[in-house]
C-alpha cells in the first residue's frame, strides 16, 4: 500500500506549509487544464496518445504507459510515453496476471517500489522479460474506472528504486477518472461516427438504389412504349442506349446485325471471337454474360431465346462495369426482343400461309375459268393482281428444308408483286415480269447467299393462264437440269427447250414416236433378250465412238463391245455411225435416259 502522506510541522512548518500549498495549487491547475483539454478531443486514436503524455508531463516518472482490456479480459498496451523499449509498445499481459491484474481485481491504485523484487501478484514470463529490456523498477497502477466498470490502467514506473508518494498517487488516480471519461467519451464519439457513416453509406446505398429502380422503370415503360406501338430492334436498341450508355448491338438468328445504335460518336469494338464466346455460354446458361475486351470495354451479351428456339442476341459494350441493375435490364430487353420476333414471324407465317393458299388456289384453279372475286380481293388486298402474274418461279435445294426457301421466296415477292409458297412439295412462286431470264437470275443470287448453299431457280412463262401446266414444267425442267449434272444455277425452261419433249407432258406422245422411230428395234430386243445395247450405244456416243474408253466405262473387254456394236448394226443398219443418224441416235438415247430418269423404269 502508499505510505500515508502528512502535511509538515515543526517551527520551520510555516515556510514548508506554504510551498506544499503552493505545490499542490500547481498540480490541480495543471490537472484541471488537462482534463479540460481531453474533454476536447474527440477521436480514440488521438486521446490515447494525449492521456500518456499529459499524464507524463503530470507526474514527472520516468515513463508512462496505458492498457486496455479487450474482449477476452486481457490488458494491451495502447499507448506509451517515454519508453525506448519497441517491444515493450506492443506489451500484452493476460488476464489477472502482473500489476495491473492485482489494479483490476482491487479497483483501485497499487504501487511497488521495486518491480523486480514484488510479490504478492502473478507474475508473467515474457512481460518480466520487457521489464528488464525497459529498465523499469517502480510501477504505480491505476483503474480507469466508467461506472464501476474497469476498461483498463495507466502506469507511472520509473528506472530507480522510489515509493510513491499519497498525493502522487491520488493526483494520478484523478487524472486516471478525467482520463477514464475522456476515452469513453471518445469511443461513444467513435461509435457515433462509424454509426453516423453507416447511416450516410446506407443512406447512399438507397438513393443508388432508388435511382436504379427508376432507370429500371423508364427502361421498362420504354420497352412497353416499343411493345405496344409495334416498334423494332432499333427502338429497342436506342432505349438501352438512352440509359445505359454504351453500343447496344441487336444480331438475328443468324448472327447478322439487324439494329445498332451508339451515344454519340461511339463505335462499337470488334470483338467476333470474344463475342461468339459469350454467347455460347449464354445460350448454355440463359443468363447475361461478361467478358473484357482487348481495347479494355466491357461486352455483354445475352441470347434471346423462345423455348429451345435461337432467335438471336443483344450486346452492350462499354467502359462501365455493368451493375447488377444492369444485367437484369439486359435479359428483360433480351425477352421483350425476343417477344418482338415471335410476334414478327407470327405475322410473316400468317402472312406466308395466307399467300401459300392463294398460291395453291391460282395453281389448282382451271385455266379457262374466271378467278373468283373473292379470290381475287385477297390477292388485292396485298397488293397482288392475280390477272398480271405471269411468270412462274420453283426452286429447289437438297440441303435446306423447302420451308426456308419459301421464306426466302416470300421475303422477296414484294419486288415483283407475286406471290409464294409451297406447291406440291416445291418452293413455288408466281410473280409479275417482263424478263423471266432476269428473275430467275436475280433469285438464284440471292437464295445462294442467303441460304449459304447451291440452289436450282427454273422459271416459265405462262401461257394461257394454265399455271398447273407451268408448274409442271418448271418442275420438270428442274429435275432435268439436276441429271443432267446441275447443281447451282438460275434459268428459264425456254434454255433447256432442246430437252422440252421430256419436261413437257404434253409431248409425250411426241417423245414416244421420236424415241420409237430411232431406236425402237434395240429397246424391243433389250427386253426380249434383257441386254443393254441402248447402254452401249449411250456409252459410244458419249466417248465419241472410242472403242476403248467406251469398253472400259462398261467395264467389258473390247471383243466384247464389237459383238454389241455388231448386233445394234444388224438392228440399225449399217448407217446408224454416219453423221446425221448418229445425231439423231444420240439424242434419241439422251431423252430416253432422261424420261427413265424423270418417269421410272416403266418408261422405258
Amino acid at each position: 500500500m502508499a505510505p500515508t502522506h502528512s502535511e509538515p510541522a515543526g517551527d520551520g512548518g510555516h515556510g514548508e506549509l506554504a510551498a506544499y500549498r503552493l505545490r499542490r495549487e500547481r498540480e490541480l491547475s495543471s490537472l484541471y487544464a488537462t482534463a479540460r483539454s481531453l474533454t476536447v478531443l474527440g477521436e480514440v486514436d488521438v486521446v490515447l496518445p494525449s492521456i500518456v503524455r499529459e499524464a507524463h508531463e503530470l507526474i514527472g516518472s520516468d515513463f508512462v504507459y496505458l492498457s486496455l482490456l479487450d474482449t477476452d479480459g486481457d490488458l494491451t498496451l495502447s499507448a506509451s510515453a517515454g519508453t525506448i523499449s519497441p517491444q515493450f509498445s506492443s506489451a500484452r499481459m493476460p488476464a489477472g496476471a502482473g500489476l495491473g491484474g492485482s489494479v483490476i481485481e482491487a479497483r483501485a491504485p497499487v504501487w511497488v517500489s521495486d518491480y523486480r523484487q514484488a510479490d504478492g501478484f502473478h507474475r508473467h514470463r515474457d512481460f518480466d522479460l520487457l521489464v528488464a529490456r525497459e529498465g523499469l523498477v517502480a510501477l504505480l497502477g491505476v483503474p480507469l474506472l466508467v461506472g464501476d466498470r474497469v476498461i483498463g490502467v495507466l502506469f507511472a514506473a520509473d528506472r530507480t528504486e522510489r515509493p510513491f508518494e499519497k498525493d502522487e498517487v491520488a493526483l494520478l488516480s484523478a487524472f486516471a477518472d478525467h482520463a477514464a471519461i475522456a476515452l469513453n467519451n471518445a469511443r461513444l464519439y467513435d461509435e457515433s461516427r462509424v454509426a453516423l457513416q453507416r447511416l450516410q453509406d446506407a443512406y447512399r446505398v438507397i438513393e443508388d438504389q432508388v435511382a436504379t429502380m427508376e432507370r429500371a422503370a423508364a427502361v421498362h415503360e420504354a420497352l412497353t412504349h416499343v411493345v405496344l406501338t409495334g416498334g423494332g430492334p432499333g427502338d429497342i436498341a436506342q432505349s438501352l442506349v438512352d440509359h445505359l450508355e454504351g453500343v447496344v448491338t441487336i444480331r438475328d438468328r443468324d448472327d447478322e446485325v439487324v439494329a445498332t445504335r451508339s451515344p454519340g460518336s461511339a463505335a462499337a469494338g470488334d470483338d467476333p471471337c470474344l463475342e461468339r464466346e459469350l454467347l455460347e455460354e449464354a445460350r448454355r446458361t440463359g443468363r447475361c454474360v461478361h467478358g473484357e475486351g482487348a481495347d479494355g470495354t466491357v461486352l455483354s451479351v445475352a441470347a434471346i431465346q423462345a423455348g429451345g428456339s435461337h432467335l438471336g442476341s443483344l450486346s452492350l459494350r462499354r467502359r462501365a462495369v455493368t451493375e447488377s441493375a444492369d444485367v437484369r435490364m439486359l435479359e428483360r430487353s433480351a425477352q421483350i426482343t425476343g417477344l418482338l420476333a415471335l410476334m414478327r414471324d407470327a405475322r410473316v407465317e400468317a402472312e406466308e400461309r395466307v399467300r401459300g393458299e392463294l398460291l395453291t388456289e391460282l395453281l389448282s384453279h382451271p385455266p379457262l375459268q374466271p378467278v373468283h372475286p373473292a379470290l381475287r380481293d385477297r390477292a388485292l388486298a396485298r397488293g397482288v393482281d392475280v390477272d398480271r402474274l405471269d411468270v412462274l418461279v420453283t426452286a429447289d435445294c437438297p440441303d435446306r428444308p423447302t420451308g426456308d426457301i419459301v421464306r426466302e421466296l416470300h421475303a422477296s415477292s414484294p419486288e415483283w408483286s407475286g406471290l409464294a409458297g409451297e406447291y406440291l412439295g416445291r418452293a413455288t412462286m408466281l410473280l409479275r415480269t417482263d424478263d423471266p431470264e432476269a428473275a430467275a437470275g436475280t433469285l438464284h443470287h440471292r437464295l445462294r447467299r442467303r441460304l449459304g448453299t447451291p440452289v436450282l431457280v427454273v422459271a416459265d412463262r405462262i401461257t394461257g393462264r394454265d399455271r398447273a401446266h407451268s408448274f409442271t414444267l418448271a418442275q420438270r425442267c428442274l429435275d432435268v437440269m439436276r441429271c443432267l449434272g446441275e447443281t447451282d444455277r438460275g434459268a428459264t425452261t425456254r434454255r433447256y427447250a432442246m430437252y422440252g419433249l421430256v419436261f413437257d407432258p404434253r409431248r409425250s406422245q411426241e417423245l414416244d414416236g421420236f424415241i420409237g422411230d430411232s431406236l425402237g428395234p434395240l429397246l424391243d430386243y433389250d427386253r426380249r433378250r434383257s441386254t443393254d445395247l441402248v447402254g452401249t450405244a449411250a456409252a459410244y456416243f458419249a466417248h465419241s465412238g472410242n472403242l476403248s474408253r467406251t469398253a472400259h466405262s462398261l467395264h467389258v473387254h473390247t471383243n466384247t463391245l464389237l459383238k454389241r456394236l455388231d448386233r445394234i448394226t444388224v438392228l440399225l443398219g449399217d448407217d446408224w455411225r454416219s453423221a446425221d443418224t448418229a445425231l439423231r441416235l444420240h439424242l434419241a438415247v439422251r431423252l430416253h435416259q432422261l424420261r427413265v430418269v424423270l418417269d421410272g423404269p416403266s418408261s422405258g
